[in-house]
């Protein structure tokens, strides 16, 4: 077996991301909307005077969300995030069924909107398919269909 080349610029220590900031408009709107998605509520606490803080975490997700008062001095409507999901189709109805609006399916690149081309990827190519929806502040959520994880990812 060949020994892989240490690149210098890769992080010895593992950093896991936990934790990602949403900016929302109406703290117990926003509680209701991520409610419906069929998150698991984490805690809603109020730890200071003028702090509240809302976390969900997505079912198999090792990061979470959080909302609040007095925790982002950034716009609501301004977040964005991508979900990853083993099957497109089913995620995308699961969503749909419990009342999210969600965009239709697409392949090819995310980004731009011209390069989008409608339904899943018909070979279901890995990395290749796409929808999105956002909460009730327009906070944006790109679903992306991995079924096979590129090398060096676990």
């Amino acid at each position: 077996m060949t020994p892989q080349k240490s690149d210098a610029s890769v992080a010895k220590v593992a950093l896991n991301l936990e934790v990602h900031i949403i900016p929302v408009s109406d703290v117990d709107r926003a509680k209701k909307f991520y409610q419906l998605l069929g998150w698991r509520l984490d805690e809603d606490v109020s730890p200071a005077k003028n702090v509240r803080i809302v976390q969900f975490t997505p079912p198999g997700s090792g990061c979470s969300v959080n909302f609040g008062t007095g925790i982002s001095g950034a716009a609501p409507g301004t977040a964005a995030a991508a979900l990853v999901v083993s099957d497109i189709k089913a995620a995308h109805a699961e969503l749909v069924s419990r009342g999210i609006e969600a965009s239709p399916m697409w392949h090819g690149a995310p980004f731009p909107l011209e390069a989008r081309l409608p339904g899943p990827d018909p070979q279901r190519t890995s990395y290749g398919s796409f929808f999105a929806f956002a909460d009730p502040d327009g906070n944006a959520w790109l679903v992306q269909e991995v079924t096979t994880r590129r090398p060096g990812r676990g």
